[in-house]
């Protein structure tokens, strides 16, 4: 188990949900933090609630922007030197039929998921290639589980898992290592806003058998997410039987 006292670790959707817990859980541990997100605001709230210190870099940045994300990984090489962890952790979802979906909503979908987890792996693979490090990549359940009225999300987590199995051939010999996880319904804003929002998607929920009706907790998927990234894991599963 790889020890991640003093380990740069470089967070996408850093600013709440998920990726704010693995900061927290990295930052315990000794990590020192980059943290992206789009909120200002939110990534300042976190990076007060970590106590500001010299441990941790916050970065407003879009992933749908390569030079954006280009930018966050030299800030973060100029100040910690290095990148020896990433996790592609930045997603969103859109809920609808695939006659009812907003075209644009879909698009935004691709291009967050997609397009995001390129841009940030693009962006930071070389400093993780020089520290022969490890890249967490966020795909899901839905990766290999379809669900109807999620087609673009279902899409495009199948999408990054496919991604990770690719960079994992590529750079094994640099002796880098990459992982995929994958999640059933987490407790995160993004479930609970849909469910408010809409009832069809609440409905959905509670119509599917168990244990797919059930929802875990962020702090379980963190606690899996960190043991991933210090065994250096393949493959993430949340809960357990998602595996």
């Amino acid at each position: 188990m790889t020890s991640l006292q003093g380990k740069v670790v470089f967070i996408t959707g850093a600013a709440r949900g998920i990726g704010a817990e693995v900061a927290r859980r990295l930052h315990n541990k000794g990590a020192k933090l980059v943290l992206t997100d789009l909120g200002k605001a939110e990534l300042a709230g976190i990076a007060a609630e970590l106590g500001g210190d010299d441990r941790l870099l916050t970065v407003v940045a879009d992933v749908r922007d390569l030079p954006a994300m280009q930018a966050a990984a030299d800030q973060a090489v100029e100040k910690f030197g290095g990148i020896d962890v990433v996790v592609a952790n930045a997603g969103i979802g859109s809920y609808g039929s695939v006659l009812q979906v907003d075209p644009e909503a879909f698009k935004r979908v691709l291009d967050v998921n997609l397009l995001g987890v390129f841009h940030t792996v693009r962006a930071t693979l070389p400093s993780v290639i020089e520290r022969r490090g490890y890249v967490l990549i966020v795909s899901s359940l839905a990766a290999y589980t379809a669900c109807p009225g999620l087609a673009p999300y279902n899409a495009t987590k199948a999408a990054v898992e496919i991604f990770a199995n690719a960079l994992r051939l590529e750079v094994a010999h640099r002796g880098v290592s990459v992982g995929s996880a994958h999640m059933s319904w987490i407790d995160t804003a993004l479930v609970r806003d849909t469910r408010a929002d809409l009832p069809a998607f609440s409905e959905l929920l509670t119509r599917l058998p168990w244990p797919l009706n059930k929802t875990t907790s962020v702090n379980k998927c963190a606690v899996a997410f960190v043991k991933g990234i210090e065994g250096r894991k393949s493959r993430v599963f949340c809960p357990g039987w998602v595996g």
